[in-house]
């Protein structure tokens, strides 16, 4: 017990001197266990979040906007497997990774549970979804583990990217037509709360950000992120003439940011518990795209095995 003792004041003082912890390094359970979740659920939500944008890959309205939303679905791919191999590092298989999520007991991001109904929707997920992501991913290149800190970098710069393949989006039909405007506005008016929602529960509910924040494997609370983005995007939409779905918004002077509406966490909850819009589907999905796959999987590691063999033999 002294000895662990002594072993967890080393490792908060090498937190506190902001020294990145490696694999290799011993780290408390809890803090190894915090990591696995987070850091797997942010992985599934890059994967699962290729859905909503991949139903309109095949009705872009131009070439152009087909192959850069090609591109961007592929670099949510290369996200959550930049994210994997940072989560294997931590002693789980990815595997065993991909069986909690099919099994519904990993979660992902609640916001990737909301159907895409219009190609405006696409242009919202850029700005307000990924302009979400890119507060907390920023802040998140500062995180205490070192694979997950080096992920984030280049994760970080192509986010950059999707927020303003989103941004140019929504500017065009803001700018287009009546019917075009309203698509836009329409767009804002259901993705708006659920992109705030993004950032997870007041800190006060949140089981895990006390902890998190301690060992800095969060540098910020959600709070913080929560008020940095809303600051942020409303001056965006109002550039635009777009009106944001909450009659409370407004700029308190006291405070230097924005009031808003009580988030419907209610709504949140009831996502997160799987009973959203598109919760099953998603689930679906990626479970008969996994399973579809297995002979590409058991072919390679066959091959992989035979070249080893070869190898010996030679």
């Amino acid at each position: 017990m002294m000895e662990d003792s002594k072993k967890l004041e080393e490792f908060q003082a090498k937190i506190d001197a902001d020294v990145k912890i490696e694999p290799k390094d011993w780290m408390p359970e809890k803090y190894r266990q915090n990591l696995i979740r987070q850091i797997s659920q942010h992985a599934h939500s890059e994967i699962i979040g290729m859905q909503p944008e991949g139903n309109w890959l095949t009705r872009a309205p131009s070439l152009r906007s087909k192959k850069i939303l090609m591109a961007k679905i592929q670099d949510e791919a290369g996200h959550g497997l930049y994210l994997y191999c940072a989560a294997e590092t931590l002693g789980v298989k990815r595997e065993q990774f991909l069986k909690w999520l099919h099994d519904g007991v990993a979660k992902y991001s609640s916001v990737f549970n909301y159907p895409t109904l219009s190609w405006a929707d696409i242009g919202a997920i850029g700005w307000l979804v990924d302009g979400a992501a890119i507060v907390n991913q920023v802040s998140l290149q500062g995180t205490s583990y070192g694979p997950y800190s080096r992920a984030m970098v280049k994760i970080c710069k192509e986010e950059s990217f999707h927020q303003r393949q989103g941004y140019e989006i929504i500017v065009n039909l803001a700018n287009g037509t009546k019917e075009q405007k309203q698509m836009a506005q329409d767009a804002l008016d259901r993705w708006w709360w659920p992109s705030i929602m993004m950032f997870g529960p007041h800190d006060a509910d949140s089981a895990h950000s006390n902890q998190s924040l301690k060992w800095k494997i969060k540098r910020e609370s959600n709070d913080e992120l929560r008020q940095r983005y809303i600051d942020k995007t409303i001056h965006q939409g109002e550039h635009l003439g777009l009106t944001f779905p909450d009659e409370n918004l407004k700029w308190n002077d006291k405070t230097k940011h924005y009031d808003y509406s009580p988030i419907d966490w209610d709504e949140f909850w009831n996502v997160v518990k799987g009973n959203g819009p598109g919760n099953k589907a998603r689930l679906a999905h990626h479970t008969k795209a996994h399973n579809d796959g297995a002979w590409v999987r058991e072919a390679a590691i066959a091959f992989q095995e035979k070249q080893k063999l070869k190898s010996k033999i030679a």
